[in-house]
């Protein structure tokens, strides 16, 4: 019978726990309980604009539905794809004080790329649209995500960490803390934070940005915890003016099943209309605002990334 470190050592060496799983699903008490915080802390101040308690529950739906499928698809397809890539690794990188946070700031990296993809591919924007189609800024906002993600392969984006030889475990856990983080910067309860830390990390301020659809602000701020890349990469801006939050062409639902397919479903409804083959299939990898000229798209199709 293997002991606990050889158990533990088995998992963080591959293993077929969904470990940014585990981790999401044991901090969830701890996002419910910083949610009452921050209501109890806005109603104290008059501020009850940004709760919606139809908003909060769809939020809340959409959460526990991305949990469960994100298991299952685990369990039937990811693990096996990742467990591929592992079998594939380049080098056996060690994972330990000193590599630990380079390996972190690897996994911002990758999720920078897959979120920038997320907002200027159509076919990863199908699933991310999900988590801007909201009108209201709150903790719970963060719970907002598609189910369709491990359909769309956002694991495929951190597959490189992989290959150059860090555990998948590894990198599953290193996402969860960094999803984890994200969670607490969806808040209108927080103003801006010192400067040395605005200009480094993701905070309240910079991620209001990016929920804005204000011209100024869309396709901006990606960054998860730290804001580098942004700055570096040229899709930063400031808070400035207020930020009006949502999708340009809003869809106005709190239905779960509508929120999480809506978009995906115009998607195919316009790779399916008449036209050139090329074309049609181009709105898999076009950004979310491309229309064919001599085609009318479907309804939610000139959604631009927000």
């Amino acid at each position: 019978m293997q002991t606990v470190l050889d158990w533990v050592r088995t998992m963080f060496g591959g293993g077929e726990v969904d470990w940014k799983q585990v981790l999401l699903i044991g901090m969830s008490p701890l996002f419910v309980i910083a949610f009452l915080i921050e209501y109890r802390v806005m109603t104290g101040r008059g501020q009850r604009r940004q709760f919606d308690w139809r908003d909060i529950a769809a939020n809340l739906g959409l959460g526990a539905s991305y949990q469960a499928f994100e298991i299952v698809a685990h369990a039937l397809f990811t693990a096996a794809a990742v467990g591929w890539f592992w079998q594939h690794r380049l080098f056996d990188l060690p994972v330990n004080g000193w590599t630990i946070l380079p390996i972190f700031v690897g996994v911002e990296f990758c999720y920078y790329w897959f979120h920038r993809t997320s907002h200027r591919v159509r076919w990863f924007w199908s699933a991310h649209v999900v988590h801007h189609s909201s009108e209201k800024m709150n903790f719970t906002t963060a719970m907002r995500q598609s189910l369709l993600y491990s359909i769309t392969g956002w694991w495929l984006f951190f597959m490189p960490l992989v290959l150059l030889g860090v555990p998948p475990a590894v990198v599953f856990f290193l996402y969860a803390v960094d999803l984890s983080y994200q969670y607490f910067v969806h808040t209108e309860s927080v103003g801006k934070l010192p400067r040395w830390y605005e200009y480094v990390f993701d905070t309240p301020s910079n991620h209001r940005v990016h929920h804005g659809r204000n011209p100024e602000y869309i396709d901006r701020n990606y960054g998860g915890v730290i804001i580098l890349f942004d700055r570096w990469f040229g899709t930063y801006a400031e808070e400035q003016a207020p930020v009006d939050y949502g999708i340009t062409r809003q869809v106005r639902s709190h239905n779960v099943l509508t929120l999480n397919f809506h978009e995906f479903l115009d998607l195919w409804r316009d790779v399916l209309r008449p036209g050139p083959l090329g074309q049609r299939l181009k709105h898999l990898w076009a950004p979310p605002e491309w229309t064919r000229g001599e085609v009318a798209p479907a309804p939610a199709a000139l959604e631009k990334a927000t």
